[in-house]
């Protein structure tokens, strides 16, 4: 009788190990992730503000969220943010595939290139933007300084005053930054490729462009579907390059959603509407990543992989 008693209690003891051994990481998830998203998800129904402590109390409703749909600002940056993101994301496709093009066709060094390519995403958002910040400077700005040693125009060029020009070196910035997480992500599918296809396609008298695309191009569209899943929530959330590049200057002109968020959390003390505009800037990440997701799907039906 005693042995028969003993194995349930050891079974249960089991049950609850797995439990245990997560509960560690569950908490930490709860404290460090959940109750954060709670907390701002309550204080965007409020008038809470930084100055004033006791307003994390005064509920307003959804009057935060009405003032955000009404503001013309909040959806001019939201544009520029839509903008940047599209801009940004092409090009680094479009530059990762030629980069991971070539590396492929290299039979000596490859290892070694693999390696430098991988330098830029080594390097923090901020330290990017300090190095871009000194390159397009108005004064004493290297290429300034290099266009106008070349007899390249009459004066400096206002790169970060500039509207256009503006955004174009935060975009500028961001593809030389993230540029080698494409080229690594379709230089692995380069390498998964089966040559088989390729063969018969030469055999059959197809040319270099043809076997590129419809065989090459189709094969790696996965992999940057992925690539694009991932820079999107991260593009979608830039901050650190903008705000040290510019600082959404000048007059708002480069000003992005989550630097404009910023500005109005920290700098004007509205923590309620920052947060308010936070919740409605993920649903442009949501809405990007589930169209890569859908396409990614789309692209792996085409080659007929598993759903």
């Amino acid at each position: 009788m005693s042995i028969v008693s003993v194995q349930p209690r050891r079974k249960s003891r089991r049950d609850w190990t797995p439990a245990l051994l997560l509960s560690p990481a569950f908490l930490v998830l709860i404290f460090v992730v959940l109750v954060p998203l709670l907390f701002s998800l309550y204080t965007s129904f409020t008038n809470y503000r930084l100055i004033r402590p006791d307003s994390l109390y005064e509920w307003i409703g959804l009057r935060n969220y009405q003032r955000i749909f009404t503001d013309s600002k909040f959806w001019a940056a939201f544009g520029r943010t839509i903008i940047f993101l599209t801009l940004a994301l092409n090009l680094e496709f479009i530059f990762g595939l030629g980069i991971a093009l070539l590396i492929n066709k290299i039979t000596w060094g490859q290892r070694t290139l693999r390696t430098i390519m991988m330098f830029p995403m080594m390097f923090s958002p901020i330290l990017v933007g300090y190095q871009f910040k000194f390159i397009f400077n108005d004064n004493i700005g290297l290429l300034n300084n290099a266009l106008q040693s070349l007899g390249i125009g009459d004066g400096a060029i206002a790169w970060l005053v500039d509207k256009p020009l503006g955004m174009f070196t935060i975009i500028f910035a961001e593809v030389w930054m993230s540029t080698s997480v494409f080229a690594i992500l379709l230089l692995a599918g380069l390498f998964a490729m089966p040559r088989d296809p390729l063969e018969a396609a030469k055999v059959d008298g197809c040319n270099s462009w043809q076997v590129f695309r419809h065989i090459t191009l189709p094969f790696l569209m996965p992999f940057a579907f992925i690539a694009m899943t991932i820079r999107s929530l991260d593009v979608a959330r830039a901050y650190d390059i903008v705000d040290v590049m510019t600082g959404g200057g000048p007059a708002n002109r480069t000003e992005l959603l989550w630097t404009m968020i910023a500005r109005v959390g920290y700098d004007n003390s509205r923590m309620g509407q920052a947060n308010a505009m936070a919740y409605v800037s993920i649903l442009l990440s949501i809405a990007f990543t589930y169209y890569f997701f859908t396409k990614l799907i789309a692209a792996r039906k085409y080659m007929g992989g598993a759903e």
